[in-house]
């Protein structure tokens, strides 16, 4: 469900002006917006020099239209220059914060992008895992090479034989 139906729009802003709200049509695709897709659009404009941000969101009507928008790449006929604008959010009104519609800037040039894609990445699993490794909670990895259990006591000890049974409660086991 990280697709959307919704007619989506995307205002393109440079140092020469704004392309206005643009609903993005005639994909490559013949379904646009499906999860996981990359959806290629020619959006006719007047060159609006060096691109700084964009606003993109969609109508919210039609049925799923919650839509989980990694990134947006621009490139500019004019310079072959290729501006990525990194979202990794969704535009839903019952996820994260409601919104169906984001404003983004270009991705800092001086920092490569697949870095910045990578950080959000990290700060999204470390959102995700970090319950496990709250105070009072008993970690055990398991490593298939030896066949043994490492275990991560919240006394901060660390027991290489990992025994399954403990007196420290919650126990989550890893996989490595």
């Amino acid at each position: 469900n990280a697709g959307t139906e919704a007619d989506v729009y995307i205002s393109v802003y440079g140092e020469r002006g704004d392309t206005g709200s643009r609903q993005l049509l005639r994909s490559q695709k013949q379904k646009p917006f499906l999860k996981g897709q990359t959806d290629i659009f020619a959006v006719e404009a007047v060159h609006l020099g060096q691109l700084c941000k964009i606003v993109i969101g969609h109508n919210g009507l039609g049925s799923g239209n919650g839509w989980f928008l990694d990134k947006v790449v621009i490139k500019d006929p004019v310079t072959e220059l290729d501006y990525t604008f990194l979202c990794h959010r969704w535009l839903d009104q019952g996820q994260d914060d409601g919104s169906i519609a984001r404003e983004l800037t270009v991705a800092d040039a001086s920092m490569f992008p697949g870095r910045q894609e990578l950080e959000l990445k990290r700060e999204e699993t470390w959102a995700a895992e970090k319950w496990k490794f709250q105070e009072g909670n008993t970690l055990q990895f398991y490593n298939r090479l030896t066949h043994g259990f490492i275990c991560l006591s919240p006394d901060s000890r660390v027991d290489a034989l990992g025994d399954k049974k403990n007196k420290y409660g919650k126990v989550f086991f890893m996989w490595v």
